[in-house]
């Protein structure tokens, strides 16, 4: 049987689990194994054996389960068929924020009574996520420290569990296990790790149970509230999802579409992490996506909220100041700030504590400003709310600032990012190194000018425009800002406009010269407005054509070009969110014929798997597989495909 990992997910805490409950702490492959919390592994082994052995699955953790926020298994002894075994475990497994609780309910097969012995390996490496990913690097960590000790086991006193610790100089961070009952013995295993271990003796088919709970303690980190058992992790998440989508209405007419709604809905209750407003306020935002990414990612917080918008305005109402507390004051080289840039990623880990890694502050991305700008103007349109408008002015006006001066719109006539020796070598949404190429493969080169992102700062400063105008006051300000608008759209579609192939430029690269794959970055441009009526229709309509469009929706590449491969991050693979603003802009184009194609594919694919839309899809055509293929190394939970249904809901309607 596959032991395909299954993830308990609460806020910035996920366990990816085996089909049978254990966690075996391998290190690199397509998602991490463990009980993560601030971006550190806080258990790297959970392994349970019975009678001295790994036991048989009869019932595997199910997705079902899992997505109920309990991870259920059924474990035996291994026997044969001529000796049935000799008792049965159930095991039950949840998380809360910051904590992790099992249950083992163990029951005698027999009629006599029966002595068992159950024994569970635990660790804890505190390793960074950083350092499980598979890109072979390594860092230094000197003076690092890790102990364990029992708790409890003094003269007359039982014990209660284990404590695993590291510090390296100021940076501390802890696990504890406790049990009850209480284990007869912790035993050393010459790994590191620890072995609890409990002989239970059962009466005539009579049963015991263990209860395990695990509390995590990350350095600087709030101090965990640790439920009694599952049953209490269980009815927290679901009062939880229950009030998250409380007071949102769903229409039936179209069944697949709902349902898709209403787990994106479920999934983005439990992708909530804690961030920080500028008045020092506590805030509850959307995090990117599970494994890789349970943080603050300014792009995906941004896009989230947009898609929710509609139904969820209180979603943009805690991204905007959680981002403009994060908004950047002051040039500083490794992290890519510049005065008024809007924060790409927020890291709480060792690594970024100790800047080993660029990311505790990381401000890589040239749409996450624009974007910020357009969720502001977008949020006080659609509620009518200007206080908030009005609260973050200065960071708006700051965000427009850099746009204008650092981003190089009034020096180069586009946004322009530069490849990052340490982060990220593009930093648009398609920030793998090879996505920004040529139809040939060939990458651009020199300073990067991605039409998408020039899309979203034409939108942007058309709705900061529009609040200059109707909320701030400033009538000057807002007719510069339109006045700059205009002007982009124009330089836009001279100078990225492809007559030959009737449809925009992937960039300009740093030469000024067309980047000439035919990517759905386009679709961005129908989203944003960029383009006048007559090229965005021809654009809408040549999404739709079978090189574009899977079936499944519109992949990132189309087929037949030299650099097109269905199994690319962003080379031809399919993107739920990326299909979202493809659909929102075809609908503003007045094409809701290929509006609703687009809506179909991704509503198919949700409903093949569990109405859930992963992080992205391979590129295969419909034709090929009955079904969409799994991109192999896709988020399992990722926050903007979550509310990617509720844009398709807005685009095409129920």
């Amino acid at each position: 049987m596959s032991d395909r990992r299954q993830p308990l997910v609460r806020g910035g805490t996920f366990a990816a689990l085996g089909s049978g409950g254990d966690i075996s702490g391998v290190r690199g492959g397509t998602a991490p194994d463990g009980l993560f919390v601030r971006d550190a592994r806080h258990l790297s082994r959970w392994q349970l054996t019975i009678d001295g052995a790994v036991p048989e699955i009869l019932a595997p953790v199910t997705d079902a389960d899992a997505d109920a926020g309990v991870a259920r298994c059924v474990l035996v002894p291994r026997g044969g068929r001529q000796e049935p075994a000799s008792c049965t475990v159930f095991r039950e497994q949840a998380v809360t924020e910051g904590a992790f609780v099992e249950s083992l309910r163990v029951t005698c097969n027999r009629s006599v009574p029966t002595t068992v012995l159950i024994a569970l390996t635990v660790d804890a490496d505190f390793t960074d996520q950083f350092e499980l990913r598979s890109d072979h690097r390594t860092y230094a960590k000197t003076g690092a420290v890790r102990s364990r000790k029992v708790i409890g086991g003094g003269e007359g006193e039982a014990i209660r569990g284990i404590e695993f610790a590291y510090r390296r100089r100021e940076w501390c961070s802890r696990t504890t296990v406790t049990a009850e009952p209480a284990p007869d013995a912790v035993e050393e295993t010459g790994t590191g790790a620890r072995r609890l271990v409990w002989t239970l003796d059962l009466d005539a088919h009579g049963t015991a149970e263990v209860a395990l709970r695990v509390a995590a303690h990350p350095h600087g980190a709030p101090e965990p509230r640790v439920p009694a058992g599952p049953a209490e992790a269980a009815a927290q998440l679901a009062a939880l999802e229950g009030e998250f989508a409380s007071g949102i209405e769903i229409p039936g007419s179209w069944p697949e579409l709902a349902a898709a709604c209403e787990r994106g809905l479920a999934d983005l209750a439990v992708l909530q992490v804690p961030a920080t407003g500028p008045d020092g306020e506590t805030l509850s935002v959307p995090a990117a996506g599970v494994p890789w990414f349970v943080t603050l990612l300014g792009r995906d917080a941004l896009l989230t909220s947009l898609f929710a918008l509609p139904y969820l305005p209180r979603l943009a109402a805690a991204t905007l100041p959680a981002l403009a507390a994060a908004q950047a004051t002051e040039a500083t080289e490794g992290a890519v700030a510049q005065p008024g840039k809007i924060v790409h990623e927020v890291r709480h880990g060792e690594l970024a504590h100790f800047e080993q890694v660029p990311y505790g502050r990381y401000y890589g991305s040239v749409d996450a400003t624009p974007l910020f700008l357009v969720l502001l103007g977008a949020y006080t349109e659609q509620t009518g709310d200007t206080a908030l408008a009005r609260r973050l002015e200065p960071h708006a006006r700051a965000a427009v600032g850099w746009i204008l001066d650092h981003g190089g719109l009034t020096s180069r006539g586009y946004l322009v990012y530069r490849a990052d020796e340490g982060g990220l070598a593009n930093q648009n949404w398609k920030d793998s190194p090879g996505a920004i190429c040529s139809a040939d493969g060939s990458r651009a080169t020199g300073p990067v000018m991605a039409a998408g992102a020039q899309g979203y700062a034409y939108d942007a400063l058309g709705r900061t425009a529009w609040l200059a105008r109707t909320v701030w006051g400033d009538t000057v300000y807002a007719d510069l800002l339109t006045q700059a608008a205009a002007d982009l759209r124009d330089r836009f579609q001279r100078d990225f406009w492809m007559p030959s192939r009737g449809f925009p430029a992937l960039a300009l690269d740093g030469n000024g010269h067309q980047v000439d794959a035919l990517a759905s970055d386009a679709g961005h441009l129908l989203w944003s407005g960029l383009l006048d009526k007559e090229y965005g229709e021809t654009v809408g309509r040549r999404l739709l054509e079978p090189d574009f469009f899977s079936g499944w929706g519109v992949r990132t590449l189309a087929a037949g070009q030299p650099a097109y491969h269905p199994l690319s991050y962003h080379r031809g693979s399919v993107w739920p969110h990326d299909n979202a603003l493809i659909t929102l802009g075809l609908a503003r184009y007045g094409l809701h014929d290929e509006a609703r194609a687009v809506a179909r594919g991704l509503v198919a694919a949700a409903s093949r798997g569990g109405d859930r839309l992963p992080e992205v899809l391979a590129g295969y055509g419909r034709e090929s597989y009955p079904g969409p293929v799994p991109y192999p190394h896709a988020c399992v939970r990722e926050s903007r495909s979550a509310a990617a249904p509720l844009a398709l809901l807005s685009a095409v309607g129920g």
